[in-house]
Formats: C-alpha cells, structure tokens, sequence
C-alpha cells in the first residue's frame, strides 16, 4: 500500500513541536477500500517526500519534560546513558531522512543492542513513519503502539496511528473492529491533549498554533474515517469538516474531502455532498475523476431526492 506523504507544517522544524523533540512528518494516506459505492480504480495520491527532522538526543541528566505520563520518577529513572549507546544514538540521528533504508537498518539496530534504551521514543517515532513511507504498514502500526505505550501523551503518534490505521483498515481481518476501537481511541486521546499542552518559550505563537491544527486535523480525519466504516456517516460529518478547516497546509488533504462527499451524500445532503466532491476533483492527483464523478452523482440525487434539512 502506498502512502500520500507530505511535510508537516511545511517545515521540517515543525515536525516534532508535538511530539517533545521526536522527528514526525505527518502521514496521509489513500483510502485503501474507500467506503462508498463508487470504488476508485487503484487511485492513490501522488507522492510527496518528506524531510525528516533530525532528533536531538535528551541530556541524560534531564528529568522528563513537564506532562510527562509515563510515570518516571527519581527512583526509577533510566540509568545514565553509556558513552557507546550515546554514539550509537547520535549515529542513527545523523542519517538523513532522505536515506529511509539507512535510517531503518540503523534504528532496528539500535534497538535490538539497547532494548531498554531512554532513547526508545525518538526511534520508535522515526521509524513509524519510515515504515509508513516504505509500505510496510504493519511495521508501522507495531512500532507506534510501542511508543504510545511509553509516552501515552504523544500527540503526534496518536494522530499519525489514528489516520492511518483506519485508511489501511481490513474489514475481513480477525480484529478489524479492534483496530477502529484503537484508532478512535488514538485520535479522540490526541484531539483531548493537544488543547492543554504549553507553547515552548522560543516558539513563536503562530508556528505553535499551526503544529497543533495540523496534529488535530490528522486525528479529527482519522475518528471521521473510524465513524464513516461503522456507518456512523452522521456523526463523521462534524468530524472531517473539522479536520479540513484545521488543515493549513497550502494543498489540502483531498481525502478527506472525499470523505466528506460520502458522508454528506449518504445522510442525503446532496448539495454539500456536491459541494465537497467538487473540492476534492479541484485537486490534483488521483482522486480527481472519481470525485468528479461524485460531484455529478450527488447533483443528479439531489434533483430526484429530497435531501435531509442541513
């Protein structure tokens, strides 16, 4: 399965504002069995190549950062860091994002001579997002449990699981229904955090607001999606117009806008159904004439229908 990929923020010093200094770019995905009646034939958006942001390794005599969930005190802080597993750390924050193999191959390394590393969390974040770029969904979906395990209050994760999971959703696998409890869960726990979590002092108030609305948008997109495939599409439609005014990214996610056209269409507002297909088909990529076909779709339903009151 591909992956529509973009930067988060359209900054690479954004990417991990929410994340407490891990590196994550956000990942949006193509639908991978698009929960309508008009299936798109092996469309998937076009790919867009993130720049990873560098992970600056803690200071370890650092105490965990202010809201830290993962229940550490002094007595049971991670010993100290050893000179080797240091060097190993910084050589696996030194390939660039741009080698997404190397910075597999490294970080799995790593992991597998340091099991019980403190740098656990910036590898685990690199790497869910790596394996999504890769394809290898499951990778991805395994990792970044890991670490939501260990920093429960890491937004960025949550949001980039509870998108995506449920855009590579199988409904004939044995614990599909288990997977959208996980991603609703994912998204509702990150759309909670984000509004109490303070602004770091050397972050300017803008670029602070728009890391926070990109990481909502992922997260109200991924609970949208989590209610359209369990046939919830009238509580999905608050959800994903929410996602799409959040967005602020100059070319909006048109999945979601598709998304959006399916919802509207089967609650029977065809005129918003319209309206939202016709803003998926304005961009570019492969969703373009399937929700052009949408838009008239909707429009000849709400000529023969009578649509629901808004």
């Amino acid at each position: 399965m591909k992956f529509y990929l973009s930067k988060l923020m359209g900054a690479a010093g954004l990417a991990g504002l929410l994340s407490f200094g891990a590196g994550y770019v956000s990942a949006q995905s193509q639908t991978q069995n698009p929960p309508a009646q008009q299936q798109p034939q092996q469309q998937q958006p076009q790919q867009q190549q993130p720049q990873q942001q560098q992970q600056q390794p803690q200071d370890k005599n650092a105490q965990p950062p202010a809201g830290n969930t993962t229940g550490l005190t002094l007595d049971t802080a991670p010993p100290p860091v050893s000179a080797e597993e240091e060097a190993a750390f910084k050589a696996f924050d030194a390939v660039p994002g741009t080698d997404i193999q190397k910075k597999i191959s490294t970080g799995e390394e790593f992991l597998q001579k340091y099991p019980e590393s403190r740098y656990r969390p910036p590898v685990y974040s690199t790497l869910t997002i790596a394996y999504l770029q890769t394809g290898q969904t499951q990778k991805a979906f395994d990792v970044g449990d890991k670490e939501v395990q260990l920093k429960p209050d890491d937004v960025q994760t949550l949001a980039v699981l509870s998108q995506t999971i449920p855009r590579a959703f199988n409904p004939q696998a044995a614990d599909a229904q288990q997977q959208l409890d996980k991603a609703e869960n994912y998204g509702k726990r990150a759309i909670d955090i984000i509004p109490t979590m303070p602004k770091p002092t050397n972050l300017a108030d803008d670029k602070f607001e728009m890391a926070k609305n990109q990481t909502l948008s992922m997260a109200h997109g991924g609970v949208g999606l989590v209610y359209i495939r369990r046939g919830k599409f009238d509580q999905a439609i608050p959800e994903l117009e929410q996602s799409i005014k959040l967005d602020p990214n100059p070319t909006p996610d048109p999945v979601n806008y598709y998304l959006l056209g399916i919802a509207n269409e089967k609650t029977s507002h065809f005129d918003a159904a319209a309206t939202a297909f016709s803003k998926c088909a304005g961009i570019t990529g492969n969703l373009q004439q399937t929700c052009k076909s949408g838009e008239a779709e909707a429009k000849k339903q709400g000529s023969s229908q009578l649509s629901a009151p808004n």
